[in-house]
């Protein structure tokens, strides 16, 4: 496990409200000419996503994150099917983040909106990325936790942007109605 001196020093701040100051494939070509091959390949393993609960890269951070990231998933499927009274999952993780429990249920189990939810559970998921990064910010796990957190801001970026597009096509469909029906009464 190196030390990233150089790679991390010369990263800009992240924060959960702003938006990426550069792309993931930005930032892992970067991270690719400055890191060991071993490390290169487990950056290329790091997503949001869950793999499969059997897949593990040998690696403490990243496989405690996909453990995380399961937790949650199998949590807020189990509040859904609470919520709407249907059978309840019994596949229960062997290790249970209790933050991750919590992120769930609350996102789930509160009147919020869909959004708000993802806000929550994007909240604790960049909560659980600090804490599993540890204390030494120039190490490999600070890397990882980078692109994690460039890839959470990349998906809030996402879901607004769709929102953006959305009320787009709203506007452009009131205009394309209106212009119709004001040929309609002139013709």
């Amino acid at each position: 496990m190196g030390s990233y001196y150089y790679l991390m020093a010369q990263l800009p701040h992240l924060g959960f409200e702003q938006k990426p100051p550069m792309t993931s494939g930005a930032f892992i070509s970067l991270a690719q000419d400055l890191m060991n091959k071993t490390d290169t390949d487990l950056l290329e393993k790091i997503s949001l996503g869950f793999i499969d609960d059997q897949y593990t890269t040998g690696c403490k951070f990243i496989d405690t994150w996909q453990e995380w990231e399961r937790t949650l998933r199998l949590n807020a499927a189990k509040n859904r099917s609470a919520r709407l009274h249907r059978d309840t999952l019994t596949n229960e993780p062997p290790y249970v983040p209790q933050d991750a429990a919590a992120a769930a249920s609350k996102a789930v189990n509160s009147d919020c909106s869909p959004l708000e939810g993802e806000i929550i559970i994007d909240r604790a998921r960049w909560n659980a990325i600090d804490e599993l990064a540890g204390t030494d910010y120039f190490s490999r796990n600070h890397v990882f936790a980078y692109l994690l957190k460039l890839l959470l801001l990349e998906r809030r970026e996402a879901q607004n942007a769709e929102k953006g597009f959305s009320e787009y096509k709203s506007l452009y469909t009131q205009i394309i109605e209106d212009a119709n029906n004001s040929l309609g009464e002139t013709v």
